[in-house]
């Protein structure tokens, strides 16, 4: 939840008409390259995905998920402080220096990511450790990681309930602000990802520390949660995600749509499917974004076939700087979904596009 919005708001009117257009046209501009985001779910097993995931697909790979100890130290010895899905427990740090060798090798750039969806039982409580008088440990901590390890950036992936309770304790925005004022002293990147409902946003105060803000538009429907007979992830759903944050103050070059190689099942199906499994249990079924019969009570299957997903590579070719996904082993072993969407945007970079069937 915004607590910051009206600050903000008085800020932006103060400004001269001139600084007001400057800010308007930046907010349009064009993105000098195109952003492909990756999670690479560090959780199932750190050297499984690696192995498993094509990363040259990518700009950036976000290493996921790291949480602090209690006492809010990221190394514990030699192996990360709460970071599962290493051989023998936490990922050491010879393993993430392994895997961060890995996606710069595949020309990517390598963030550590930041909290998740669930946070484990190993982790410190972030809204306590963000307080005032332990958030400088924290950053710090992060920083010496950073500068050890040669990572690209960090990317926070703080969600939900609490997200909100420490931003409505005041300490989100100054974390965020602390972390980037590093990074930026390094050159180094720090992103983001966000929902875009109400108690799941990053607080507008937050967004110039931002590099990249990866929108998550997914998840409209899941296993307990949703509207009985709805789709998790559709196209319209991405069209208002991204004015959405467009009228929140990300400009265009920061701003990423985020997007799933995953979906979810209901009724007879079982309740999580990633792509590849969708394709290899369904075949050309998979093409389809419902699988069975849509309604509430009925059993079916919702994901996004390889069609909308283009659709989206070229809506976010034209209103966004690139694409988030969640997460990469879920695509096929070829790529199929990576490559269709990076298809279907260079397409519709091209000069002579008319934009007359993708974004329709």
């Amino acid at each position: 939840m915004d607590w910051s919005g009206g600050g903000h708001i008085v800020r932006i009117l103060n400004l001269g008409l001139g600084a007001v257009l400057l800010l308007g046209a930046a907010a349009q501009a064009q993105p000098s390259q195109p952003v492909w985001v990756g999670y690479l779910p560090v959780f199932r097993g750190l050297e499984t995905v690696t192995a498993r995931a094509d990363m040259t697909h990518y700009t950036h790979i976000n290493l996921a998920f790291a949480n602090p100890a209690p006492d809010g130290r990221i190394v514990d010895g030699d192996a990360m402080a709460c970071m599962e899905g290493g051989a023998q427990g936490d990922v050491t740090l010879a393993e993430l220096d392994a895997a961060i060798g890995r996606v710069k090798a595949a020309g990517a750039k390598a963030l550590l990511s930041l909290g998740g969806g669930t946070i484990p039982g190993c982790s410190g409580d972030w809204a306590e450790l963000l307080a005032p008088e332990r958030r400088p440990a924290v950053v710090r901590n992060l920083v010496a990681l950073v500068d050890a390890h040669g990572l690209d950036g960090i990317d926070v992936d703080i969600e939900g309930a609490l997200l909100t309770a420490i931003d409505k304790a005041g300490n989100y925005t100054p974390f965020i602000a602390e972390l980037g004022a590093a990074m930026r002293a390094r050159g180094k990147l720090l992103t983001c990802a966000t929902a875009s409902y109400q108690g799941g946003m990053i607080p507008r105060s937050s967004v110039p520390w931002f590099d990249l803000v990866n929108v998550m538009s997914y998840d409209a429907i899941g296993p307990s949660w949703g509207s009985p007979g709805a789709e998790h992830s559709t196209f319209e759903q991405a069209q208002r995600d991204l004015a959405l944050w467009r009228e929140r103050g990300v400009a265009r070059e920061k701003l990423v749509l985020g997007v799933p190689f995953y979906g979810y099942g209901f009724g007879g199906y079982r309740p999580n499917h990633a792509y590849r499994d969708i394709l290899a249990e369904h075949g050309p079924a998979a093409a389809n974004d419902v699988i069975g019969e849509r309604c509430a009570g009925c059993s079916y299957v919702t994901h996004n076939g390889p069609a909308t997903l283009a659709r989206k590579a070229a809506l976010a070719q034209a209103e966004a700087a690139g694409v988030m996904v969640w997460e990469i082993t879920q695509d096929t072993d070829d790529a199929a979904l990576i490559r269709a969407m990076r298809a279907a945007f260079a397409r519709a970079a091209q000069p002579d596009n008319t934009n007359s069937s993708p974004i329709d």
